[in-house]
Parts: C-alpha cells; sequence; structure tokens
C-alpha cells in the first residue's frame, strides 16, 4: 500500500541551536512553514536571522535541533543536497557571476537538474539537446523577472536592483519548493521595492512558491507575509499573523517599538558552558 504523502507543514525546524563559544545566536527555535505562503522572520539586527537561515540552507551546522521539509529531515546534508530535495535560497549580499551574462547566470542554477553527465566532455547529442532545453528554462525565467531583453548582458553591469531579480531567476532555476530569500529588498529604491512585491506575490500566487524571507522593510513585510516569527536575542518571541504581531507587546519592546534595535546573540550563563 503507499504511503500517504505528509500533512504536516511544508518546513518545520524545531528546537534549533547555533552556539558561537560563549554566544548563543540561535536558542531553541521552533516555527513552521504552511505550503503556498509567504512567512517573514524578522527581529533588530543581531537577532539571529540570517544563522537561522544559514542553518536551514545547511550553510552552517547546528549546535542542536531539527529541520525537515515535507517531512524529511535534513539534518547533516549539505547545500546542494537541500537544493536538490527542493530548497533554494539568495543572500543578503548579492552573489552574481558578475563576469558572466544574466543568461549563463540563471543556467548555472539549473545544474541539479541536468542529466547529460560525461556527455557534457564529447558534446553528445543528448547534452546538446539538454542545453538547448536548459536555455529556453532560463529564457523563461528571465521573462518573469522582467529581464529578458537584458540576456546577453554582463551580470556585473546590472543595476543593483535588476542584480537582485537576477538572483531570484536563479534561485527558480533549481526548481525549489521553498525559497528562502535573505533581506530581497535591501539597497532598493522605493520604485524597486514595489516591483519586488508584486514579483514576490506573482511568486506565491501564480507560481504556488512557498517564501521565507528575512526583510527589515517593515511595510513590505506587513502588506506581503501570511504569517511572522519574530526574534530577539536568538530567541523567538512571537509567531502568528502580521495583525497578532504588529500588536505584541514583545515585539513593539524589542523591535517595533524603540527598544532592541542594537542588541546582539546573548551572552551564554556560566552555567550552560560554551559551544561543543
Amino acid at each position: 500500500m503507499a504511503t500517504p504523502p505528509p500533512t504536516g507543514p511544508l518546513l518545520a525546524v524545531e528546537g534549533l541551536t547555533r552556539r558561537f563559544q560563549g554566544l548563543v545566536a540561535v536558542d531553541a527555535v521552533d516555527f513552521a512553514v504552511a505550503e503556498g505562503t509567504v512567512h517573514g522572520l524578522i527581529g533588530p539586527n543581531g537577532a539571529g536571522k540570517t544563522t537561522l537561515f544559514n542553518l536551514v540552507s545547511g550553510v552552517l551546522a547546528p549546535s542542536a535541533g531539527s529541520v525537515r521539509l515535507d517531512g524529511r529531515a535534513l539534518d547533516g546534508l549539505p547545500p546542494y543536497r537541500r537544493t536538490a530535495l527542493g530548497l533554494a535560497r539568495t543572500f543578503q549580499n548579492i552573489r552574481v557571476f558578475s563576469e558572466m551574462t544574466v543568461l549563463e547566470n540563471v543556467m548555472t542554477g539549473l545544474h541539479t537538474r541536468l542529466t547529460a553527465g560525461w556527455g557534457i566532455l564529447v558534446r553528445s547529442p543528448a547534452f546538446r539537446a539538454e542545453e538547448r532545453a536548459a536555455k529556453a528554462r532560463a529564457r523563461d525565467l528571465l521573462a518573469f523577472v522582467g529581464l529578458a531583453e537584458a540576456a546577453g548582458t554582463r551580470a556585473g553591469d546590472l543595476a543593483y536592483g535588476d542584480q537582485r531579480r537576477l538572483e531570484i531567476a536563479r534561485a527558480l532555476a533549481c526548481e525549489p519548493r521553498l525559497v528562502l530569500l535573505d533581506e530581497p529588498a535591501a539597497g532598493m529604491n522605493p520604485a524597486e521595492t514595489h516591483a519586488l512585491l508584486g514579483l514576490l506575490r506573482r511568486l506565491r500566487d501564480e507560481r504556488g512558491l512557498t517564501l521565507l524571507l528575512v526583510e527589515h522593510d517593515m511595510p513590505l513585510v506587513m502588506s506581503l507575509c501570511d504569517r511572522l516569527t519574530v526574534l530577539n536575542f536568538g530567541r523567538r518571541i512571537a509567531d502568528g499573523t502580521p495583525a497578532e504581531v504588529r500588536a505584541h507587546p514583545a515585539v513593539i519592546e524589542a523591535y517595533l517599538g524603540t527598544g532592541g534595535h542594537d542588541a546582539g546573540p546573548r551572552a551564554v550563563p556560566q552555567s550552560r558552558g560554551t559551544a561543543p
């Protein structure tokens, strides 16, 4: 008898912890991301948001806790294995291959879905067919993010906002189910942010993708996200709808109000020892 598909959240984070010597950057964090939603991860600078992203994506190994994608444990898997399972991400600092064309950048994101193998060495018919299909797929993605006319442009010559969209197109090339976006609106002007908001809504509404994003632009977060998780000093202090989080006393004090903006990672009490 066939095993029924998982019915829980697409992403489940349980007790996730990361210690750096005497500091706890992420402290026993739990949250879940429902499929087909946009989930925001917010908090003051130094709250542990990017560290949490690095734990989920496999860039860092946790000191404790677990991450599951559609019910499957990701513990111990390197980033490329997580990508193959349907998890993609962008980074806070833009990471494009500046000397390659825009089209070539997107094609690099297809590597986990290509199967020609050794055929690349002799440019076999199978490899050439796969290469043509990859180029067509990359052009489709560039059209979706509004960069079709820039396919042959050197990536490093793109405007800042266009480089952000290029990163998203490259992440989409991995055929993900879940995309992690680390401050996608950082450094954008109002027009670029408005265009980004529309693109992210289309990813959810037209493509059915699940998005988990770290972002400090509160108007964007409040208008886009279906649910929010708030971190402070590495701990989860609130989780709920944007309206619920906006009214949460701990969030107002730590983030939306005047307190906690310069907070960094929390020192480990002496009784708990240091990182292993």
